[in-house]
């Protein structure tokens, strides 16, 4: 079978060279981008790297049992982080871990009974491509801070604007443009170069001028128990609505990013979504006993290691060795100025914001449903957001499909209900 062979051990022996390539490649330009998106989940930073670690090895070991896709690189993800922020808020860090455990136990019974279809059905892809435009636009406002920090000795008691604060929004300004001029040249060749020429001109240029620099806890990561604990009988509600939120957004989001894989093969291997939320949901289960993070197979790192040269999952256990050795040393991360995190993540909430072009090609409809979906998701949250243009959408459908053909609601419900379940479509 053609699966098996491209997951044996033999096959993947074939190009471990290239793999390693890769796999070294796309694990620096994914320190960067982790550490802005565990930064924006309001997660430790080294947390959030043990999360991709850990991801990565167990989607090294799945693959050789049940191959989602071949070439994705799993990890954080900052379609999530908002959302995780959002759960960090309302019920503690302290019961972020029971959170976890409850979303990968969903995700394994959306697994065993292949649920994630109707998931997809129940939820449109412009509504998904709405939901991550307003997450772009937390991200990219959330970071903008970080363009013109200073220094605290740098600071002026009289007035917030000095000619510190000037030059450091003039620094920023030059490194967002250049991240994305380099990335326009090199997107389709080597993506990951942008990322190291910004880190590395901004570190140079942080030996002779006075920028902020990321300063990373140093946490101690150890074996926890994922128990809730809740003061409030209402709490429950909110936390079966969260996790039933975060679970759909992880399970699309990974299903959105398998059909993208699946067209950077190399080889034109198909991708299984089943198979790839068998991996998802074991890493969720498995974070949640160090108090990590939810984990998906990233299209950005993704796309990297394919164009880097990866052939197989080996490139990703690379990764997840590049990115552990920061994980055990995070005292080098502090070598990284924050003006140039807040280039890439400002950079990537505008690559997500730009992605409801693509809501265009739905209709008229789709496209004012998806841009209002956006809006709710950044000014109100993500899960009431959501939950506001889900039923916005239903009740549109209702009323147009009530009109047109004057059909008992009864008849409506039901027609509706079989073609959830994939039996007809509405008349």
């Amino acid at each position: 079978m053609a699966i098996s062979r491209s997951t044996s051990a033999a096959f993947q022996s074939k190009y471990l060279a290239r793999d390693v390539q890769a796999g070294v490649i796309t694990g620096a330009m994914a320190i960067p981008l982790s550490v802005g998106i565990a930064l924006m989940s309001d997660f430790p930073i080294k947390v959030g790297l043990a999360t991709v670690v850990f991801a990565c090895f167990i989607g090294w070991v799945n693959a050789f049992i049940r191959p989602g896709n071949f070439i994705g690189v799993p990890g954080i993800a900052a379609g999530l982080a908002p959302l995780l922020a959002v759960g960090v808020e309302r019920f503690g860090m302290e019961n972020m871990p029971f959170l976890i455990l409850l979303t990968g136990i969903s995700q394994a019974v959306i697994w065993k009974f292949n649920w994630q279809k109707y998931i997809l059905r129940a939820v449109p892809g412009y509504l998904v491509e709405g939901l991550l435009a307003g997450v772009g636009m937390t991200i990219a406002v959330r970071f903008l801070a970080f363009t013109y920090e200073i220094p605290a000795d740098q600071e002026s008691p009289e007035t917030f604007w000095n000619a510190a604060r000037a030059r450091m929004v003039l620094i920023s300004l030059a490194g967002l443009v250049l991240f994305v001029y380099l990335f326009s040249i090199f997107k389709d060749t080597k993506p990951a170069l942008p990322y190291f020429l910004l880190i590395g001109a901004s570190i140079v240029l942080a030996q002779f001028l006075p920028v902020s620099m990321l300063h990373v806890d140093d946490v101690e990561l150890r074996f926890v128990l994922p128990m809730p604990h809740f003061s409030q009988g209402l709490t429950w509600v909110y936390v079966i609505g969260f996790v039933i939120i975060l679970t759909a957004v992880n399970v699309i989001e990974q299903v959105m990013s398998n059909a993208a894989i699946e067209k950077i093969d190399p080889l034109g291997r198909t991708c299984s979504n089943n198979n790839s939320l068998f991996s998802i949901w074991i890493a969720n289960i498995g974070s949640s006993f160090f108090g990590g993070m939810t984990n998906l197979d990233g299209l950005a790192k993704s796309t990297s290691n394919a164009l880097a040269g990866a052939m197989t999952k080996f490139s990703i256990l690379v990764i997840g060795i590049v990115v552990a050795f920061f994980v055990m040393n995070s005292q080098y991360l502090e070598y990284l100025p924050k003006f140039s995190l807040a280039a890439i993540m400002i950079f990537t909430g505008w690559k997500m914001i730009s992605r409801l072009w693509n809501v265009a090609y739905h209709g008229q409809y789709a496209m004012i449903l998806a841009i209002a979906c956006s809006l709710m998701v950044y000014k109100v949250g993500i899960f009431e957001g959501l939950l506001t243009a889900i039923a916005v959408h239903g009740l549109v459908n209702y009323l147009v499909f009530h009109q047109a053909g004057k059909i008992p609601t009864k008849v409506i419900i039901k027609k509706y209900m079989k073609k959830f379940s994939g039996d007809e479509g509405i008349d």
